[in-house]
């Protein structure tokens, strides 16, 4: 087996035996020139059908960086290059992916059920800011108990600073995060540590700062249809489609990552005869046959298209989606917040939390009262649990509030614990969020690097958004939310562990690692084979309620727990060996009929 790798896509520079073939669809322009930035030399590409344009040639060396000049002479970057010199703006860097030698060329991956997620944010995750910075933390990582590496996007993106999710070059890791080369030994380093790497993937738009596809291909757009970031991405194009699908293949084989998280696919507006998401999904089913390969997803409508399964629970298309109904229920729960779209959870949220933990989603084609009495979702209760990514935190659900705040900041100490245990011990897939594992204090924020009016737009904005939350109607309130482009509101946002204090931090530490080795010795044994509906809520008392789950191999999970402040009377239910409870007591106060407060008892047979 080879240990260097390399995906040949139809866009951009590929390595060829006579130096590099440069390829661009520019059907708005009628000639296009190739320079090479370190010698000036220029050549014109050579028209091809559809409004291609191609040219091979040695006069750009690997490591050199290159211009595409439009007919104006205006210079872009390669919309499809694998690296960028410096910044969106500047030229861009060609790139021989088979320099880099790869140690771990024969893994395979792990399964899904064995998924631990932890979603990182690159710049903030470490003092570095890099993903040297990521690497140097995996060991701590694995030892706790996760599985899986969650990065927010690295495409390059305006500025050093952002989120992520407003990339332009889409087949760029960031500069400043080490392009490529770093990605690539991250990656590598994380598979040495039996750790899956996954990366989420923005195609619903792109940035508002050097994308310049507008400029050679207007028709990669289709200007009638109009999304929040402009207008909407012509899937129905062919040379667009091949744009997407082959950065989906390009991941996953040439950085040989496990898998992919698509960010809000419910912004996706496709009318193509074939969606675009289902061409992704069967181009990597078709392509992978060796490796184990995951595609979640995020999707607001609670939509389960995607989601359909083999035997052994195989994806067909996708593996998983991401939960919002838990969090959203479970934030209520925690902190009382009711604003917003917290408004759809204020009524019975233990009993929606129950229905949650038995069928997936909260909402499945009920009217949500946030989105004026409209119906969202579809059935999900014949999905298995995995098929569900649930979380306490992650960085919209902590970066989009005003001030960023994180639940341990907002919610009482023992009430977070159980939710961690139910998080981390039901059969969906868990999610934590960088430094949840510890307990961070410090905000995550949202942050960019815009200048001028667009910097502008982007703060004022932020605070416009705010305007309907009661404690920022009025004008001041909103004034005091951080200025994202402001460096000290990226710096308040970087992860600083050392600054808990050792107790609560080795406190909290130690009990995610206890609940992982409880699911990764108890759980995670029956969670391959789980059958159809296999989740049943068996009682329900207020804040209290036990669920059933019917796992592989014939075992059943059973969990009760009560999310409230008082104790609450309630069915005992009691089967199976007890594998954790919180306190120490509550399992014989079920037994007796009770459950203390914040209490929760898992049992197995």
């Amino acid at each position: 087996m080879t240990d260097r790798f390399a995906y040949d896509y139809p866009w951009g520079a590929q390595i060829t035996d006579r130096g590099a073939r440069f390829r661009l669809w520019a059907p708005s322009q009628e000639e296009i020139t190739l320079i090479a930035t370190e010698s000036g030399e220029a050549m014109q590409m050579i028209p091809q059908e559809e409004g291609w344009f191609e040219l091979e040639t040695s006069m750009v060396k690997p490591g050199q960086g290159y211009h595409f000049a439009l007919q104006d002479d205006m210079r872009v970057p390669d919309p499809a290059a694998r690296a960028q010199v410096d910044d969106v703006h500047g030229p861009s860097r060609l790139v021989d992916p088979k320099a880099y030698q790869w140690k771990t060329p024969d893994w395979k991956g792990r399964p899904w059920p064995e998924a631990v997620l932890y979603e990182l944010h690159t710049g903030t995750f470490s003092e570095e800011g890099t993903f040297d910075g990521v690497l140097k933390e995996l060991d701590r990582l694995a030892s706790i108990g996760i599985t899986a590496v969650e990065l927010c996007p690295v495409a390059q993106f305006a500025g050093n600073r952002g989120w992520g999710y407003d990339g332009v070059l889409l087949y760029a890791p960031h500069v400043a995060y080490g392009g490529p080369e770093r990605l690539k030994a991250l990656v590598d380093a994380a598979h040495e540590r039996g750790l899956m790497i996954l990366l989420d993937v923005v195609y619903n738009h792109f940035g508002p700062d050097g994308n310049y596809l507008g400029l050679y291909a207007s028709e990669f757009f289709h200007p009638e249809r109009h999304t929040p970031w402009g207008p909407a991405i012509a899937f129905d194009r062919k040379p667009v489609r091949e744009f997407f699908v082959h950065n989906v293949l390009y991941w996953l084989e040439e950085f040989r990552l496990d898998g992919l998280r698509f960010d809000a696919i419910d912004q996706i507006d496709d009318q193509s005869e074939v969606p675009i998401l289902q061409e992704m999904a069967r181009a990597v089913r078709k392509h992978f046959h060796d490796r184990h390969i995951h595609l979640t997803s995020e999707d607001d409508k609670n939509s389960v298209a995607l989601l359909e399964f083999a035997e052994s629970n195989r994806p067909k298309l996708f593996t998983a989606e991401w939960n919002d109904d838990w969090h959203h229920a479970m934030h209520h729960i925690l902190t009382g917040e009711d604003d917003g779209f917290y408004e759809d959870y204020v009524d019975r949220p233990a009993e929606r939390v129950a229905r949650m933990e038995a069928e997936g989603f909260d909402y499945q084609g009920e009217p949500s009262p946030y989105r004026g009495g409209a119906p969202r979702g579809e059935p999900s209760g014949h999905l298995p649990p995995t098929a569900f990514i649930n979380f306490l935190q992650n960085h919209d659900q902590t970066g989009n509030r005003p001030f960023g705040e994180r639940l341990t900041t907002l919610a009482a100490p023992e009430a977070l614990e159980t939710a961690l245990a139910l998080l981390l011990l039901a059969p969906n897939t868990p999610l934590l969020y960088m430094g949840e594992e510890y307990g961070e204090t410090r905000p995550f924020q949202y942050f960019t690097d815009f200048h001028g009016d667009l910097a502008k737009a982007v703060r004022e904005g932020r605070r416009e958004e705010f305007k309907k939350v009661r404690l920022f109607a009025d004008p001041e309130a909103r004034h005091k939310i951080p200025d994202p482009n402001a460096l000290s509101t990226f710096e308040a946002s970087q992860l600083k562990r050392d600054d808990v204090p050792v107790g609560q931090r080795e406190a909290r530490e130690t009990l995610v690692h206890d609940l992982l080795d409880i699911r990764r010795t108890c759980i995670l044994p029956a969670l391959s084979d789980i059958p159809a509906h296999s989740g049943s809520i068996e009682a329900q008392s207020g804040g209290a309620f036990t669920v059933r789950w019917k796992l592989g191999g014939g075992r059943v999970l059973t969990i009760s727990a009560n999310l409230a402040d008082e104790s609450e009377a309630i069915e005992a239910i009691a089967e199976g060996d007890i594998i954790y409870q919180r306190p120490d007591a509550a399992a014989e106060a079920l037994e007796a009929g009770t459950l203390p407060p914040w209490s929760i008892v898992c049992r197995i047979r």
